[in-house]
């Protein structure tokens, strides 16, 4: 695994450019698809679309497992990780291409399409609990008792690095935007894209109304715990956000957005009649707050959506 570090002690445009020189050569640059919003039966305007389903292992998530596994000393024990299912994905995923031993802990909320990969990509997986604070729990017992070290999806510095790099990519793909819109469940996504464009974008959360995390933290001024349900819960649906995203996101978040499960269900199916997409329901929210006018743009606003997600199959995705 060559060079391994113990990694920066902040999360800012810096830490994440040198995250990227050492997970790059193990990541897609995924590709940006620029629409008109009539494209997808909105009022005209522009968006370009961050296609990050398209990654390897089929989410963003990957680029927080290979930080996780280049920037930190590993233990002979290998790592463990919890996971609604796409960080599981992703850490397996590493794992096998890194020669690292894995176990993944998901709950039984876990799309059968993410566990069949975990299981695909060689990583020892138990399915507990119905949500993911029940896996996580069950991985950070394991985690003790083995000596194993832990991954976490979102609340770990190293993690927000990596998905900082999404930032740093689409920067350069699409440098003229006003507006990043981003889908929340325990924050590391946002807080990554936050801190690397540090208030030069827009950036805005999208949740459901079933799973309001970073909604409900803002509105408290901390993380809470919030509601934990709804279509997208095995990826946008941790009891509350990570204290590490937090501080960043109350500085660079503009606000954060509520979705309902049926503009979600929505999104999926005029992304694919559209634009002949296929994303799952976590990875869509951000198109579903513009079809049910949760965010409603200016006609000459420049508008980005991170399609972060594509690990579904043709009967959930139906």
């Amino acid at each position: 695994m060559g060079g391994v570090t113990t990694g920066p002690a902040a999360v800012d445009s810096r830490s994440i450019q040198a995250a990227y020189d050492v997970i790059r050569s193990h990541l897609r640059v995924t590709p940006v698809l620029e629409l008109d919003r009539t494209d997808l039966g909105l009022a005209a305007g522009r968006l370009v679309l961050k296609l990050e389903q398209l990654q390897h292992a089929g989410s963003f998530k990957t680029r927080g497992a290979f930080a996780n596994l280049l920037l930190r000393r590993l233990p002979p024990a290998g790592v463990v990780a919890a996971s609604g299912g796409n960080h599981g994905v992703a850490v397996a995923y590493a794992a096998m291409r890194l020669g690292v031993r894995a176990k993944v802990f998901v709950p039984t909320v876990s799309s059968p399409a993410k566990i069949q990969r975990i299981r695909d990509y060689g990583a020892d997986l138990v399915v507990d609990g119905e949500r993911y604070a029940d896996a996580l729990a069950a991985s950070e017992a394991w985690a003790a008792r083995e000596g194993a070290a832990s991954v976490h999806a979102f609340d770990g510095l190293e993690t927000l690095l990596g998905q900082g790099t999404l930032g740093l990519e689409l920067a350069r793909q699409a440098p003229d935007l006003d507006t990043l819109l981003v889908s929340v469940g325990g924050g590391g996504l946002i807080g990554g894209l936050a801190a690397w464009y540090a208030g030069a974008v827009r950036v805005v959360g999208v949740e459901p109304e079933a799973a309001p995390t970073l909604f409900r933290a803002l509105e408290a001024g901390r993380p809470v715990d919030a509601e934990a349900g709804g279509i997208a819960a095995d990826s946008l649906a941790p009891r509350r956000v990570g204290t590490l995203m937090f501080p960043i996101a109350r500085a660079h978040v503009e606000r954060v957005a509520l979705v309902s499960d049926a503009a979600i269900r929505r999104a999926q199916q005029v992304l694919w009649d559209r634009a002949r997409l296929v994303a799952e329901p976590g990875a869509v929210a951000t198109v579903a707050a513009l079809l049910e006018g949760a965010y409603v743009p200016a006609p000459d606003e420049r508008v980005g959506l991170v399609i972060s997600g594509g690990n579904t199959t043709a009967v959930e995705f139906r």
